[in-house]
């Protein structure tokens, strides 16, 4: 089964989150059509951190990597070209996340920070927790240099070639700090679309460098 669905915007939409009314939400592509509105879009300024922002209203929020909110009407959005988006819906208190997880960003935790931000602000618990992985570097094209690599040896305790160059999933980077955080496996919808890969539908960086444009991803609660 497709776990997203390709709308005739060009905007991806993961199912389980389609599911709950409330809940708007898509990964965008090279080819959306007029999505999201950014009348009602609240935006970060990003910089690769950990950094977790609550925001209330449309507009830049501040300075961060993820935005969290309980307030219907404004969309939570993140800008992306390689770098991971994910969504999270918490289904038992109605708020959601949009996160932007590039390398740094995972090695820093901005996953565990995210929930936890949830959880102080709204009582987010895990069991409540949808996540969607949207489109980003897949690991087959994720090559790094032995002192990026090195610093996912907490996560992948199990590989012995993190101190060489080599190549790494950020996808199932974030998938095991989700797991840590209490969120199963059942709860994780990833896109397992690779950006650099496929230039017909995809932003990415790492292909196109400084001539690549940026994906939009966004979250939010219906009025």
């Amino acid at each position: 089964m497709n776990l997203l669905r390709l709308d005739a915007d060009g905007v991806y939409r993961a199912r389980e989150l389609e599911k709950p009314p409330w809940i708007t939400h898509g990964f965008g592509t090279r080819l959306s059509s007029g999505w999201p509105s950014v009348e009602r879009l609240a935006t970060a300024r990003q910089l690769h951190s950990n950094k977790v922002l609550l925001t209330r209203q449309p507009g830049i929020a501040g300075e961060g990597d993820a935005l969290i909110s309980n307030q219907p009407g404004i969309q939570l959005a993140i800008r992306t070209a390689d770098c991971l988006p994910v969504l999270i819906a918490d289904t038992g208190n109605r708020a959601v996340a949009a996160v932007h997880a590039g390398w740094r960003g995972a090695v820093l935790d901005i996953i565990t920070k995210s929930i936890e931000a949830l959880r102080h602000e709204f009582g987010s618990q895990p069991e409540d927790l949808w996540v969607a992985i949207g489109p980003g570097i897949g690991a087959c094209c994720f090559e790094v240099g032995p002192e990026v690599a090195a610093q996912f040896s907490p996560i992948f305790p199990e590989r012995g070639d993190l101190a060489q160059r080599t190549k790494v999933d950020l996808a199932e980077t974030i998938t095991r700090q989700l797991r840590r955080n209490g969120v199963t496996g059942s709860q994780i919808v990833r896109a397992g679309l690779c950006t650099r890969c496929d230039a017909k539908w995809f932003e990415s960086y790492r292909r196109d460098r400084e001539a690549a444009g940026r994906m939009v991803s966004a979250i939010g609660i219906q009025r």
